[in-house]
């Protein structure tokens, strides 16, 4: 018994020395322990080793990674596009805001020796931009609101599942597909004294009283385009918010119902709320379209339509181009690039707010 004990004591002190021991080659050389290796390619150094094998590890692989990356890859893709953009649009707008502190007249090299704020000032003094300014802002919140009002209003006709629903949204979307050239001529047209339509149409009633000379007269100028924007942009407000009421759940249609809610409350209070979203794209790109309308005024004015219906678009193009003073039309310019982002910018920061850009 006790010699069975000595025996196991001693073969676990043996075992314990050979643990201890290091491993040595057939020359008795000693073999050190082999680091372990990590899965990125790079080696753990112990505390007592030397850290530098692990930072050149570490610079291997995230070279490495950045060989592989998908953005490396993906740049012969967007590269040159970006660069495109950057120097076409951002620099032609640099160059232009730079241009505007000049008194650069269009002939000749601009003088970049003494920039100055002098065409803004003018600006604040000059009545032609005060008319255009004002006519611009008018255009843009009763194009835009009342686009809104009209779509909203015949999207809830068109959800009640009437019967010619289809045809109904093709003819009523159409308009959105013409140019504004074409639309300016056409409304030309329209609003023609002797043989426009809607002249025509106010003596076959027997209403040759309120005939009028609508592009002529100047308080009905601004107005009539405005109409002539809303009949082509309209249609765009109504596919939106249609779309928009369709995403809401029946469920609160007969919730609504149960409850005892008429029509006008049902939509006031429960469904009209719920189209913000639709109601800001909307109106963020209606307003991009009345900035960009000065191919529709050019077309039925020219570069004169009158302090009644000049905007900034028409006014920048007609001071430029038509009076050949760069400077004082790249003020105008700047304004209006002003205004756009004014609009587009709170849209973006909402849009990112919300985790949707």
């Amino acid at each position: 018994m006790t010699s069975r004990i000595f025996a196991a004591l001693t073969r676990e002190t043996d075992e314990s020395k050979s643990d201890a021991e290091p491993v040595r080659d057939g020359d008795d050389t000693v073999i050190a322990d082999e680091p372990p290796v990590r899965t990125d390619g790079g080696t753990v150094a112990d505390s007592a080793g030397d850290a530098s094998n692990s930072t050149v590890g570490d610079d291997a692989s995230a070279l490495d990674r950045l060989r592989r990356s998908r953005f490396l890859e993906s740049i012969p893709f967007w590269g040159p596009p970006a660069v495109l953009v950057f120097f076409f649009v951002y620099g032609a707008i640099a160059w232009n805001f730079v241009i505007s502190l000049t008194g650069w007249e269009g002939l000749g090299s601009p003088d970049y020796s003494s920039l100055s704020t002098e065409m803004y000032t003018r600006l604040l003094s000059d009545p032609s931009f005060h008319a255009a300014f004002r006519n611009t802002l008018v255009l843009l919140l009763a194009f835009t609101v009342f686009s809104l009002i009209l779509g909203l209003l015949v999207a809830i006709l068109v959800d009640q599942k009437i019967r010619i629903e289809n045809t109904f949204r093709t003819i009523y979307l159409l308009p959105m597909s013409l140019s504004f050239v074409v639309t300016a001529i056409f409304w030309s047209w329209m609003y023609n004294p002797s043989n426009g339509l809607i002249n025509e149409a106010l003596r076959g009633v027997g209403l040759d009283a309120f005939t009028q000379a609508w592009l002529a007269d100047p308080q009905f100028k601004l107005a009539a385009i405005i109409f002539a924007l809303m009949w082509q942009f309209s249609g765009y407000c109504m596919v939106v918010y249609l779309a928009g009421l369709r995403a809401i759940p029946k469920s609160q249609y007969e919730a609504a119902r149960i409850d005892g809610a008429s029509t006008i409350k049902l939509y006031w209070r429960v469904i009209i709320p719920q189209l913000r979203a639709s109601t800001m794209s909307a109106a963020v790109v209606l307003v991009v379209f009345a900035l960009k309308a000065f191919d529709f005024l050019f077309v039925l004015f020219g570069v004169n339509p009158g302090q009644s219906a000049d905007i900034l678009s028409v006014m920048m193009y007609r001071v430029a181009f038509d009076r050949i003073q760069w400077a004082y039309g790249s003020a105008v310019a700047m304004v209006l690039f002003a205004m756009t982002l004014g609009v587009i910018g709170p849209y973006l920061y909402v849009q990112y707010r919300r985790g949707e850009l």
